[in-house]
């Protein structure tokens, strides 16, 4: 890309330095990985300023610099108000506006995010659309699977992926946006063809501050200068908020879907079993082998997304009964041990809820739930999900989940202000596992909570190897 190209797209405030013709060849924000020739966004974060380092990139090759305010390297310089609303433009531009050609469905929420994405992948899939995956557990780009950093990419490394994607002979791509990635803007400049909202529950409050912003943040990627077609789930309160803001501005199409008698997409003659779910949504008859009824209000989502998509009706059954499972989502784990045990990503309140309340209908047993919370993360959520696991279980093992910088003793005091005092402490994650598999009596469930599909504990700036599902099978063998 020529650099008055770059310039052209960012518009920017000032351009300083030599005006002589510089090929950009590629994008980068983190200083070490500038290469010969790259332009450099200066993003200020929480922790570093990018400008701070603007020199190393120099000393490293950059070409340019897009910068906030103005920097010593003598190199051109791009002033622009915003570098991550920068950032996501250039990239947009730098990789040939993949999401023109991409068919994007996305799905936001605080929960079911990733179970949503991993159903439109299939439904996609059986459409014949040739999906791609980006989300919390993995990515897929044609046929390679790859490990994924967080959630949602920095805008950069998100347009370099979809492109990557288009030419890996993918045609569409099941995405997760989150509501850092709005507010940081990695999601400026991606054309969503379809886009759900699954719900709105308390997390990520030591980033948003309110439940008012935390929506805001949401509501922003429906809102956009052109907004996508919506599927919102409207059995939710905050859904049902946006909805109604979305039917006033009547700017794009708009299906809702839920329990709520008024939903357009609802279940009828819903069963749910040990095996998973049959009901009547939409005119479909569907079967999933997800388990509870929050994976049903996940699979309406998707049948609302597919109608926006102009998928056949037979193609989102096919796809929603070919998902076999998804990994850390109320996954099993199974030694032939007469009681179950069950490994998922449940790390706040309404999570935790909605997977004890699944157990307690799989079982006529004991629910025994093994869980902590986070270190240096929203605090207030401790008590609130100690209260659920009190409310829900019939025994509980407090315990420590990616701790971090945080003592995990102080952590788990947080939680039993929630749980009260009847409770097991064991602040190593291990033996927490092992003595509430060690409780179950024949025809009980363990819920193994908080971890999911990760395959690291997060200690005082280490990242050990740990797995749930791993440590509850050697649990379960011993």
């Amino acid at each position: 890309m020529e650099l008055e190209r770059l310039v052209a797209a960012l518009a920017p405030e000032a351009v300083l330095g030599s005006p002589d013709p510089v090929e950009v060849r590629d994008l980068v924000y983190d200083a070490d990985a500038v290469t010969p020739g790259a332009a450099f966004f200066a993003v200020p974060g929480s922790r570093a300023d990018g400008h701070d380092f603007a020199e190393k990139a120099v000393a490293n090759g950059a070409a340019v610099l897009v910068v906030e305010r103005a920097v010593e390297p003598e190199v051109p310089q791009l002033v622009v108000p915003s570098t991550r609303q920068a950032m996501a433009t250039a990239a947009d531009a730098f990789f040939g506006e993949p999401t023109r050609e991409l068919e994007v469905a996305g799905v936001t929420g605080t929960s079911g995010k990733t179970t949503t994405a991993f159903l439109l992948y299939s439904v996609l899939e059986a459409a014949g659309r040739r999906p791609g995956l980006l989300g919390t557990v993995e990515s897929r780009v044609g046929g390679e699977v790859r490990p994924v950093v967080r959630t949602t990419p920095e805008a950069i490394d998100l347009q370099r992926t979809f492109r990557e994607m288009l030419d890996a002979g993918n045609r569409s791509v099941a995405l997760e946006a989150s509501s850092h990635a709005s507010v940081l803007h990695r999601l400026d400049r991606v054309r969503f063809d379809a886009l759900v909202f699954t719900n709105l529950s308390p997390e990520h409050l030591d980033f948003h501050e309110s439940m008012e912003d935390y929506f805001a943040a949401k509501r922003r990627l429906f809102t956009s200068a052109s907004p996508p077609p919506a599927a919102v789930n409207v059995g939710d309160t905050w859904g049902r908020q946006l909805a109604e803001e979305l039917a006033d501005l009547s700017r794009a199409p708009l299906i809702t879907f839920g329990f709520a008698e008024d939903a357009e997409i609802r279940p009828d003659d819903l069963e749910l079993g040990p095996t998973g779910a049959t009901f009547t949504a939409g005119g479909i008859r569907i079967e999933s082998k997800l388990r509870g009824r929050f994976n049903v209000a996940n699979a309406l989502g998707v049948i609302a997304a597919a109608t926006l998509l102009d998928v056949d009706e037979e193609e989102v059954a096919a796809g929603i009964a070919a998902l076999e499972g998804v990994p850390g989502r109320f996954e099993a784990v199974d030694e032939g041990q007469p009681f179950s045990v069950v490994v998922d990503y449940a790390h706040k309140p309404d999570a935790l809820d909605n997977v004890l309340r699944t157990a307690r209908e799989l079982t006529d047993g004991r629910v025994i739930v093994v869980f902590g919370a986070g270190g240096d993360r929203d605090r207030r959520k401790r008590p609130l999900m100690g209260k659920v696991a009190r409310d829900l279980a019939d025994v509980v093992v407090v315990t420590s989940d990616n701790p971090r910088s945080e003592e995990p003793l102080a952590i788990i005091q947080d939680v039993l202000q929630g749980t009260g005092t009847d409770v097991e402490i064991d602040p190593d994650r291990r033996s927490a596992i092992a003595r509430g598999i060690e409780l179950a009596e024949p025809g009980d469930v363990v819920v193994i909570a908080g971890k999911g599909h990760e395959q690291g504990q997060e200690v005082a700036g280490e990242k050990l190897p740990f797995d749930d599902r791993v440590v509850a099978r050697e649990a379960l063998r011993a």
